[in-house]
């Protein structure tokens, strides 16, 4: 049988996306999703992403890692779904979805997709520069003295995200490094246990965390960060303990369409 496929980029972060609402798409078969993902072998992409009916809502966003597994809600993932439902005249101006970790908005300016993300009131500080937190994904984030490009993400990543505490369940594990107040995230993904070019819900936990880490007493927060596929921004509120309207806005860009044999 062959498949309608549509690749999508998100500051690098890269997806397959497939128009499911008439559910051809045997979402079980991970073998297939890998070999889809697969860079040599396939169309090559982060993850894949599955579009499909809801009945409150838009749509709802099924998201598999490269590895073929279903995943945690992906930032980059959730925009570039969102510009595929507008490209396709599901939506227009702004868009309601359902994911794994709740309901999601999205609205469209100058070529900018901006997604509300889930409100977060847990924040885990393990020592001065390192954070554990939940943005829809779960996150590790650390801050360093350094510049971020010159750490071996690879080596030290992996020491994290397969210690013993984290090992089992995963976590993605940033990296950051502050740079006339923009901050600059490289990311280790779990699913694709790789580095990424730009991870949504990797930066959102980075604007976050900074303001722990530089005990910023500002309630209304804009934090501009920089990842190896671009550059993205993240607000939010913060009041009683609870950080909200958490808005995660970049580029969603249509990369190609083909079709192949499944």
């Amino acid at each position: 049988m062959k498949i309608k496929f549509y690749k999508y980029q998100g500051t690098g972060n890269d997806f397959i996306i497939i128009d499911d609402r008439d559910k051809i798409f045997d979402s079980n078969n991970q073998q297939l999703i890998e070999h889809l993902c697969d860079r040599r072998f396939g169309i090559g992409a982060d993850g894949l992403i599955l579009l499909q009916q809801h009945n409150s809502a838009n749509f709802y966003m099924q998201y598999f890692n490269s590895d073929g597994r279903e995943s945690s809600m992906c930032g980059n993932g959730g925009r570039c779904i969102a510009q595929f439902a507008k490209d396709l005249n599901v939506v227009k101006e702004f868009a309601t979805f359902y994911a794994i970790d709740g309901i999601h908005t999205a609205t469209y300016q100058n070529n900018l997709v901006s997604l509300q993300m889930k409100d977060l009131d847990e924040v885990e500080k393990r020592i001065n520069n390192v954070f554990v937190l939940n943005t829809g994904s779960p996150h590790y984030v650390q801050f360093l003295d350094c510049d971020v490009d010159t750490i071996d993400l690879l080596v030290e990543a992996k020491k994290i995200r397969y210690n013993s505490e984290f090992a089992k369940a995963g976590i993605n594990v940033n990296f950051v490094s502050i740079q006339n107040n923009i901050l600059k995230v490289r990311t280790y993904e779990r699913g694709v246990e790789d580095e990424t070019f730009s991870c949504g819900t990797g930066v959102t936990a980075a604007a976050i965390a900074y303001k722990l880490f530089v005990k910023n007493n500002i309630n209304q927060l804009e934090v501009e960060l920089k990842t190896k596929g671009g550059n993205l921004s993240v607000s939010y509120m913060f009041n009683e303990n609870k950080y909200t309207q958490v808005f995660l806005k970049g580029p969603a860009i249509f990369v190609f369409s083909g079709e192949i044999e499944i």
